[in-house]
């Protein structure tokens, strides 16, 4: 029986890139994407995979979110926090609403997918949580104080959830992605997207495909005594 991926942010980027592997692994995967229609129908066209619009800031929009995902797919057996913002500005000009604006999608957006999912991974015993944290949550980056929070954040919450739910068959685990060449990155220009790659030692940018890589061996049976973990999938910029 095939079990259903649930991908938050799920038709761009990195989480387009999930959303595509966990198919080609055999998964029923439905993709979450908050605004952009055009892209989302564009996705679902090209890979066949369901989309379903809704905003992880909003709790209730999650909880009403989920359950239509799971009255058309089933269960949710496997949830990847995607969704992420970012809402840049040197610590003394950021406004109360960047930072409110990230850490409502960057962090309480965590909570507001895996708490109404949770119950259910329990009764069943079986879960997997992977949450997509970033390099700038381990080290911190300039001009980026909420987004830094809200990716430290997430490692807490996965730390959390790994020892809650290991006796209900539930793992939670983390990846903490360096410098992929998403369309964000590559619209920057060429000199800073230079500099960026100067400071990585592998000497190039990472691929949405090399996480997705990451998150597919996450949520397999071969991952299951892996819990609480955090992969850096950085090019050897960072280590902890």
């Amino acid at each position: 029986m095939s079990r259903t991926a649930l991908v938050t942010g799920g038709t761009r980027g990195i989480g387009a890139a999930i959303s595509v592997a966990l198919k080609e692994a055999g998964y029923t995967v439905a993709a979450n994407y908050a605004g952009n229609d055009e892209a989302a129908a564009k996705f679902t066209a090209e890979t066949g995979i369901k989309t379903f619009k809704w905003s992880v800031a909003d709790y209730d929009a999650c909880a009403e979110g989920i359950s239509a995902v799971e009255a058309e797919l089933g269960p949710v057996d496997v949830l990847i926090n995607n969704a992420g913002i970012t809402r840049d500005a040197p610590f003394h000009k950021m406004t109360r609403e960047q930072w409110q604006q990230v850490i409502d999608t960057n962090l309480s957006g965590v909570f507001n997918m895996t708490h109404p999912i949770w119950p259910g991974m329990r009764e069943r015993k079986f879960g997997r949580i992977v949450t997509i944290s970033s390099i700038n949550g381990q080290k911190g980056q300039f001009a980026q104080v909420n987004y830094a929070a809200s990716k430290a954040g997430d490692l807490g919450i996965t730390k959390s959830l790994a020892q809650e739910g290991a006796r209900f068959g539930i793992t939670a685990n983390a990846i903490c992605p360096g410098y992929i060449g998403t369309e964000m990155v590559m619209a920057v220009p060429e000199k800073v997207r230079e500099s960026i790659i100067s400071q990585i030692p592998a000497g190039r940018l990472g691929t949405p495909e090399e996480i997705a890589r990451c998150v597919t061996f996450l949520v397999s049976d071969d991952a299951e005594f892996i819990n609480g973990s955090t992969i850096s999938a950085n090019g050897g910029q960072f280590f902890v």
